[in-house]
C-alpha cells in the first residue's frame, strides 16, 4: 500500500494516478478481508475500486490528461500535512491496543447490543442489526 501511496504522490499523469487510486481502493478491501469486515470490503471494492474509477476516467476523458507543473513550490499545503499528520499520530498514543477486550467500545456498548440487539430489533445478525437499525438512525 505504501508503494501506492509514493507512486501516487510522485506521478503527473492523471491516468496513472486513477489507476493507482483504484489499486489503493482494491488492497484497502483486501485488508478488510484480513480484518473479518466483508461487508466494509464489498462495499469498499464496488465503490472505491469500481464506481469511483469508472467516473474519474469519465471525468478524465473531458480533461487534459497531464497536470500541469505549478509556478511554485506548495510549502505550506505541505507543513499544514504533516502538522496534520504529526497530531493525529500524537492522538493515537492513548487508544487501547488493537483488539483490546478491556477497551471502552468493548466493555460499555458492544454487550448491550450483543445481548439485546436482536430482541430490539428483530434481525438476528448481530452486525446486519448494528448497521441497518442502531446506525440508520
Amino acid at each position: 500500500m505504501m508503494v501506492a501511496v509514493v507512486a501516487l504522490t510522485r506521478t503527473r499523469n492523471l491516468f496513472a494516478v486513477i489507476v493507482l487510486f483504484g489499486l489503493y481502493s482494491f488492497l484497502t478491501a483486501t485488508v478488510m478481508v484480513a480484518l473479518d469486515a466483508v461487508d466494509v470490503a464489498m462495499t469498499e471494492a464496488a465503490v472505491g475500486a469500481g464506481i469511483s474509477t469508472v467516473l474519474l476516467l469519465g471525468a478524465l476523458h473531458l480533461c487534459n490528461s497531464e497536470e500541469e507543473k505549478p509556478a511554485h513550490k506548495p510549502w505550506l499545503p505541505l507543513l499544514v500535512t504533516i502538522g496534520t499528520g504529526l497530531v493525529l499520530v500524537y492522538g493515537t498514543w492513548d487508544l487501547p491496543p488493537f483488539s483490546d477486550p478491556e477497551a471502552p467500545i468493548h466493555t460499555h456498548v458492544a454487550p448491550r447490543y450483543l445481548e439485546q440487539g436482536p430482541r430490539e430489533t428483530g434481525v438476528p445478525n448481530v452486525v446486519t442489526a448494528v448497521l441497518a437499525s442502531y446506525r440508520g438512525f
